[in-house]
């Protein structure tokens, strides 16, 4: 069998120019000789200085680097069939805001596998639903229920599923899907229990704390229960409040996720404003902030209610209607 006729320095680098710049300036063995870049001419460019070797598998074509280069080589150099999962797989997929400490890459449980250093593999009897456009990663919705399952507390779990709906990096409803049929696997408990409420929040404005859960933190924290859904006239028009304490200027408004989306910020000012100018005090309370620390937020309402207002409560039988997250 004929020896492959060694390529000129120009036709390599003319072949593998396509790689370079939509693979962050690696390229993988197996591309290059279907390229017909051979191993010998891969050595020749790697012993001359112009390409380096990045482990096994990996090759960089000696152009800058991209911000996705340690992607490309943590899935190469992990083993056959791996991809991006969990907190890299959301970035890859577009989210900002986030940046996980390594890389969480999943692989087939048979297949060979070794350690890449800032990696994290996770062997699978079967493998997560994927795209395999630009590095292979986990599909976001599948990635968001796997980063929860690692993340480093309940805080940092709620927040990134708060930016992938945020971010539109999925649907409400697909993510919503994906948690109950894999959430069960992928999340242990009791921080399952806790995210359990923060999805439904993130997922749909209807299952919101609102202002059942505003009363469930007064009875827990012991003052008085607000009147809730309070009409009020302003020069803007009708609105209503979500919690107000009789002959005490305090509004309490709980936002959900719909009050981050488009416009929905400016409306929030114009009506808080309003109600500030009408000469009463408001606290505005993040459903989430309920979820995650309701301690803090209930501690400035004792504080702006002050001591003369606070009212000791019994707990009764009702409160067994208090929001599973806000429970002792």
């Amino acid at each position: 069998m004929a020896t492959p006729r060694r390529l000129t320095r120009e036709e390599r680098q003319r072949r593998v120019a396509g790689l370079a710049e939509t693979q962050d300036g690696l390229a993988h063995r197996r591309q290059l000789n279907a390229l017909g870049v051979s191993h010998a001419d891969v050595r020749s460019e790697v012993r001359a200085g112009r390409w380096a070797l990045r482990g096994r598998h990996t090759i960089h074509l000696g152009v800058a680097l991209g911000p996705r280069a340690p992607w490309w080589t943590a899935v190469w150099e992990s083993g056959g069939g791996a991809v991006l999962d969990g907190a890299a797989a959301l970035v890859a997929h577009g989210l900002t805001g986030f940046f996980p400490a390594q890389i969480d890459v999943s692989l087939p449980r048979n297949n060979r596998r070794r350690h890449v250093n800032g990696t994290r593999l996770h062997l699978r009897s079967a493998m997560p639903p994927a795209l395999s456009a630009g590095v292979p990663r986990v599909r976001p919705e599948v990635a968001a229920i796997h980063a929860c399952g690692w993340s480093r507390s309940d805080r940092e779990a709620a927040l990134i599923l708060c930016l992938v709906i945020q971010q539109r990096l999925t649907t409400p409803a697909r993510l919503l899907e994906q948690w109950q049929t894999r959430a069960a696997k992928a999340v242990e408990r009791p921080r399952r229990t806790t995210l359990d409420h923060i999805v439904l929040d993130v997922c749909d404005g209807a299952h919101s704390l609102g202002e059942l859960d505003v009363g469930a933190l007064c009875r827990r924290i012991g003052v008085a229960a607000p009147e809730r859904q309070v009409v009020r006239t302003l020069p803007n028009g009708r609105i209503y409040l979500d919690a107000r304490w009789k002959d005490h200027p305090l509004v309490v408004e709980v936002d959900g996720v719909q009050h981050t989306k488009g416009l929905a910020p400016i409306d929030d000012a114009l009506r808080q404003n309003e109600v500030t100018l009408s000469n009463d005090r408001v606290l505005r309370i993040p459903v989430l902030g309920l979820r995650l620390r309701p301690d803090e937020f209930g501690s400035q309402l004792v504080r702006a209610l002050g001591p003369r207002d606070m009212r000791v409560v019994v707990a009764t039988s009702c409160d067994n209607d208090t929001h599973p997250a806000l429970r002792d």
